[in-house]
């Protein structure tokens, strides 16, 4: 087994925490295998020299299926190797048998990649999207966009601050006009997502009417949703966070599993890393 922290060997003790948890931070792989496979044999270097390559930007972990067939089980493997990639906590892409580099690579291609380069414009820059003076904070993006117009980044986290600030005409301008390189950015994402619950409760009732729809129907998950909207966009994290986790706890299949895409945008916006591990773990013991 390599000694990099980005290849290890995964169990049913640790798949949680280090597989489905550490997949909303950064994408991991999963390769399920066998000593007595031969193919597998040829993929596990393969596998392991690309994740070297990519430096932190995606995770390998192996489940040795002769050891950890209840894992395996749990996934429905049937032929081995089988790789499949977890991102946001659950499967989203993967294949059987053993396949030639550039197939991996474009599969990987497909999930991973623009992540680090939002890192480093907020190192550069020094622009805290959750900054509270937001007419600071929008002066010192608009400065940034003017002196440094090859960052289309900076134009989403601008966008950000227009949506907080309730300038929503403007914010969506900005964010339809961001090519397409930048729709993978964690600024956009963010933008996307609050963009997405302000639309979500322009035409709904007010707290009140909406708590006590939900007190004469505990299933009225419409509700909850905007509900949910409402205290996420009040900063009442928690509050937001526990509609959307009893939308997936009652219904996955409601309106195309509304539950739990409300809760990766809502991690997305939630400046409080503790909360949101604390939130993610939640939803990880309804999916699996």
């Amino acid at each position: 087994m390599t000694a990099s922290t980005d290849i290890f060997h995964a169990t049913q003790d640790n798949f949680e925490t280090d597989v489905l948890e550490a997949s909303f931070t950064t994408p991991v792989l999963v390769d399920f295998w066998a000593p007595w496979c031969g193919p597998c044999k040829t993929l596990m270097p393969m596998l392991d020299r690309i994740v070297t390559e990519a430096k932190g930007t995606v995770k390998l972990a192996k489940v040795n299926t002769d050891e950890e067939m209840a894992l395996a089980g749990s996934f429905g493997i049937r032929s081995l190797p089988t790789v499949v990639l977890f991102k946001d906590g659950r499967p989203v892409d993967g294949f059987m048998g053993a396949q030639p580099e550039g197939a991996v690579r474009a599969l990987l291609a497909k999930h991973v990649g623009a992540a680090p380069a939002v890192a480093e414009v907020e190192e550069d820059f020094d622009v805290d999207p959750n900054s509270e003076d937001l007419a600071t904070l929008i002066d010192t993006l608009q400065g940034e966009i003017e002196a440094h117009p090859e960052k289309p980044e900076l134009k989403a986290e601008l966008a950000d601050a227009l949506l907080r600030g309730g300038a929503l005409e403007e914010a969506v301008a900005l964010l339809d006009q961001l090519p397409a390189e930048a729709q993978d950015h964690d600024a956009t994402r963010r933008a996307r997502a609050r963009l997405g619950f302000i639309q979500a409760v322009e035409q709904a009732p007010g707290d009140a009417e909406l708590q006590t729809a939900i007190a004469q129907d505990a299933g009225n998950l419409l509700a909850r949703y905007q509900l949910g909207a409402l205290f996420l966009l009040a900063g009442q994290y928690a509050a937001g966070m526990d509609q959307f986790l009893t939308i997936l706890r009652t219904d996955r299949k409601f309106n195309d599993d509304l539950g739990r895409r409300a809760l990766i945008d809502a991690f997305r916006l939630v400046p409080d890393q503790e909360l949101v591990g604390d939130y993610r773990r939640r939803m990880t013991s309804l999916l699996f």
